[in-house]
């Protein structure tokens, strides 16, 4: 039976302290790894490694959210702080550290006794990150709050689980304009039919099933969101809107360069599933690009 292992966060209020019969449980529903498992240069910590794990409740499903960082110590406290602080208690929070080399392992350790589990250890990129929190990623949907990104308020994740309905259900965001010092919200309602993803990833909640059977392609190194959501899209997944702000995120753009090469990772992703509107798709965006720079 789940107990009270601490009042005071999300992820610490609803735990399980028996580990078979979380891995009979996560074998049921889809293969998940309680540990990575460790190499040379590994770190990890958190709530499993002191035998304390989460299970889905009837009426409360486990919601696992996941940050990928790496020497994000000036921002990732409060993307944490975000996550633990929610109303919901049925949080599983993971976090995925790309080998930093600044003070970014100090706040992870700070807030371990919060964390259901952590690991350092260098990667090839932020797919490849983002691929070990799925494997991880016990809850039945799934969500990635990278560092820097902070929840709405500490009490979207109680409004959405009224919501969760569709393979995957999104909300809006809104963006830090550092001009400004201010935020823009963005309603995304209308977006389902444009040529890119309706929805920021932050702002999405997908089954982690899903998600498992479907991991982001580390070939691509800008747009492998992209390439899975359409890969998600051509086996038919249910998809529903909410009007909701789900998520604050800074905005950091992408350079001329970075754009350059987004614009040919779209092409090739596209014509993968869509080769005869690919070319059409490309000279436009490359159109665009060159008359306005986006």
């Amino acid at each position: 039976m789940p107990y009270c292992l601490n009042k005071d966060f999300s992820t610490t209020r609803l735990v399980i302290n028996d580990r078979a019969e979380i891995e009979k449980q996560s074998s049921d529903k889809f293969e998940s790894l309680l540990f990575f498992p460790e190499g040379n240069d590994q770190q990890n910590g958190g709530l499993r490694t002191q035998g304390h794990f989460k299970q889905s409740l009837s009426n409360k499903p486990l919601i696992t959210i996941i940050t990928v960082v790496y020497n994000g110590e000036d921002y990732l406290e409060q993307t944490i702080q975000s996550v633990i602080n929610q109303t919901y208690d049925n949080v599983e929070y993971i976090i995925i550290d790309g080998g930093s080399t600044d003070g970014t392992l100090g706040i992870v350790r700070k807030y371990e006794h919060a964390i259901d589990y952590w690991m350092s250890e260098y990667d090839t990129g932020i797919y490849d990150a983002m691929n070990k929190g799925i494997v991880l990623s016990l809850g039945n949907w799934t969500n990635f709050m990278n560092v820097g990104d902070v929840f709405f308020n500490e009490n979207v994740l109680l409004k959405l689980r009224k919501s969760l309905f569709a393979d995957i259900v999104y909300g809006n965001h809104s963006i830090y304009i550092d001009s400004l010092d201010e935020y823009e919200i963005i309603n995304v309602e209308g977006y389902k039919g444009r040529r890119n993803i309706p929805f920021c990833h932050q702002a999405a909640f997908i089954k982690t099933k899903i998600l498992k059977e479907n991991l982001f392609n580390v070939g691509y190194k800008i747009a492998a969101d992209f390439d899975q959501y359409l890969k998600l899209k051509a086996i038919n997944v249910t998809e529903k809107h909410i009007d909701l702000i789900v998520v604050k995120y800074l905005d950091g753009g992408v350079s001329a360069v970075s754009r350059k090469e987004l614009i040919q990772e779209y092409y090739n992703i596209t014509k993968k599933y869509a080769p005869y509107s690919a070319l059409a798709i490309l000279f436009v965006r490359r159109v665009k690009f060159f008359l306005i720079g986006v």
